[in-house]
C-alpha cells in the first residue's frame, strides 16, 4: 500500500515511539525525511539517526531523546499536507510557543528551521511544527 503522506507517517512514528517510551523507531528512508531529521537533530529534539536496512529497503533508525523521563518532543504536527499546502515568506514564518518551538521549512536552500530561514531571508513550504 502506498503512503499518501510519507513525512506525516514518520512524524507519527516518532510521536508514537515517544509515548511508548521507545529508545528508537524505524521509518522508511527518503531524502526529505533525512533532511527533516537533520533539522530535528541540530535543534536538539532527537539524539540522532542512522541508515539501516528495513527488510530489503533502506530505512532510518531514529534515536529518540528524553529529558528526566519526559519526551524531548512534547508536540509534533504536520502543517502542510498533501490536500492543503502551506507556504510562507521569511517575514511571515509562524512563531511556535513564543520562540520555544520550531517550524520546519522546505526552502530553495534546503530544509531549515524557522530561525535559519529567517537568518538566510528565505521562505518556503511549512512542513511541520515541533515543541
Amino acid at each position: 500500500m502506498a503512503l499518501t503522506d510519507p513525512l506525516g507517517d514518520m512524524l507519527t512514528r516518532i510521536r508514537n515511539g515517544q509515548q511508548a517510551k521507545k529508545d528508537s523507531v524505524m521509518s522508511p528512508a527518503s531524502k526529505l525525511r533525512a533532511r527533516v531529521l537533520d533539522v530535528l537533530q541540530r535543534e536538539g529534539y532527537i539524539r540522532g539517526y542512522s541508515e539501516e536496512l528495513l527488510g530489503n529497503h533502506p530505512g532510518l533508525r531514529i534515536e529518540l531523546k528524553y529529558f528526566e523521563g519526559a519526551p524531548a518532543i512534547k508536540h509534533v504536527a504536520r502543517v502542510s499536507k498533501p490536500g492543503r499546502r502551506v507556504y510562507s515568506g521569511s517575514k511571515e514564518l509562524p512563531v511556535i510557543r513564543n520562540g520555544l518551538g520550531i517550524t520546519i521549512v522546505s526552502t530553495p536552500r534546503g530544509v531549515l528551521s524557522d530561525a535559519e530561514a529567517r537568518e538566510q531571508n528565505v521562505g518556503g513550504e511549512v512542513l511541520a511544527e515541533v515543541f
